[in-house]
C-alpha cells in the first residue's frame, strides 16, 4: 500500500477541495512518467511483445499535455498493472511503475508510487550486494529531474510516505 489512509490535500486538486493546481498536477504526471520510463527496459527485456506498460506511460504523458481525459490514462494504468501480475523482480516493478505513472491524472499521489516502484526495479536488477547502492543512485536520478515547481512538495511527500514505500527514498 503506497497511498496514505488520509489523503494529503496538497495532492488533491483545487476543484476537489485540495490545494493542488492543475499545472503542478501535470508536472507530477510528467515526472512520474520519466521515473517509470527510466526503468521500463527491465520490463521490455522480459516481455518484448507486451506494450501495455509503455502505452500507459505514453497515455500518462498525453493526459499531462491535455490530449486525453484522465480516465483513459487510468484504464491504461490497469492494463500495465495486469502486465506485471505473472512476473517477478525488476520486470514486475517496472510494469507497476508504469501503472502508477499513468494513474497520476486520476490521483496525484500516485506520483510517488511510480518513483518507488522504479527504485525497486533498479534494486531488483542490480548484481548481488549492489542493490542498495543502485537504489540510491536511482533515487538521486529522480530527484535531479524534479521540476523546481514541485520539488519541495515531492521531497516532503517522500519524507512523509517513505515507510509506506519500502524506505526506498533514503537517498
Amino acid at each position: 500500500m503506497i497511498l496514505p489512509k488520509i489523503r494529503d490535500p496538497r495532492f488533491i486538486t483545487v476543484r476537489r477541495g485540495g490545494t493542488l493546481q492543475d499545472g503542478d498536477h501535470r508536472l507530477l504526471a510528467m515526472w512520474a512518467a520519466d521515473c517509470a520510463e527510466h526503468v521500463l527496459q527491465h520490463f521490455e527485456e522480459a516481455q518484448p511483445q507486451d506494450e501495455r506498460p509503455r502505452h500507459a506511460i505514453d497515455l500518462g504523458r498525453a493526459w499531462a499535455h491535455g490530449e486525453i481525459p484522465w480516465s483513459e490514462a487510468r484504464t491504461a494504468a490497469g492494463h500495465a498493472n495486469a502486465a506485471a501480475r505473472d512476473l517477478r523482480g525488476a520486470a514486475r516493478h517496472a510494469a507497476y511503475a508504469a501503472g502508477q505513472a499513468a494513474a497520476v491524472g486520476h490521483v496525484a499521489a500516485h506520483e510517488l508510487g511510480a518513483a518507488a516502484y522504479a527504485i525497486r526495479a533498479v534494486r531488483a536488477a542490480a548484481p548481488e550486494g549492489e542493490s542498495e547502492a543502485a537504489g540510491r543512485l536511482e533515487c538521486q536520478w529522480q530527484r535531479d529531474r524534479l521540476p523546481d515547481e514541485i520539488r519541495e512538495l515531492v521531497l516532503d511527500d517522500q519524507r512523509l510516505r517513505n515507510d509506506l514505500c519500502w524506505f526506498v527514498f533514503d537517498c
